[in-house]
């Protein structure tokens, strides 16, 4: 399953060595979701591995950038306990600020981010506003 998001680049990690065979990065994104006219901050820790490691360096913290990922789960057991682990596995990035019809000669224009991911500066909302509560909570009827 592909699946992509937009978001501003928060954190980037050094790359971990985790096995002879196997490297990872991770990094950080703020997302920002608009629900009833106010805005809520979610955070999300995803993953590069293996030769993918390296495309984050030509992006800085703080820019806004789309990330095409996989989900991917693993299931173990440990003492009898059933565990579960999953990863966003990011496979491309680029920039989200990037204007139409400028991917390279592709051709194809990307379309613009939704306004409310574009806040680039790091205050460019209000801080009360990031009480993420559940979308089953949010009182949405007209009486």
């Amino acid at each position: 399953m592909s699946l992509e998001v937009t978001g501003k680049l928060l954190v980037k990690y050094e790359t971990q060595q985790v096995s002879e065979k196997f490297k990872k990065r991770e990094f950080v994104l703020e997302l920002a979701e608009e629900i009833n006219g106010n805005i809520y901050t979610n955070f999300a820790k995803m993953q590069l591995v293996q030769n993918k490691c390296e495309i984050i360096d030509r992006f800085k913290e703080g820019e806004l950038v789309k990330v095409s990922f996989n989900i991917k789960g693993n299931r173990w057991e440990r003492d009898g306990k059933v565990n579960y682990i999953t990863n966003l596995d990011a496979w491309r990035v680029e920039s989200a600020t990037a204007t139409p019809g400028n991917n390279n000669g592709g051709g194809q224009q990307q379309a613009a981010a939704p306004a409310y991911n574009n806040n680039s500066g790091a205050n460019s909302y209000n801080a009360t506003q990031n009480f993420n509560p559940s979308p089953e909570t949010i009182d949405d009827l007209p009486f």
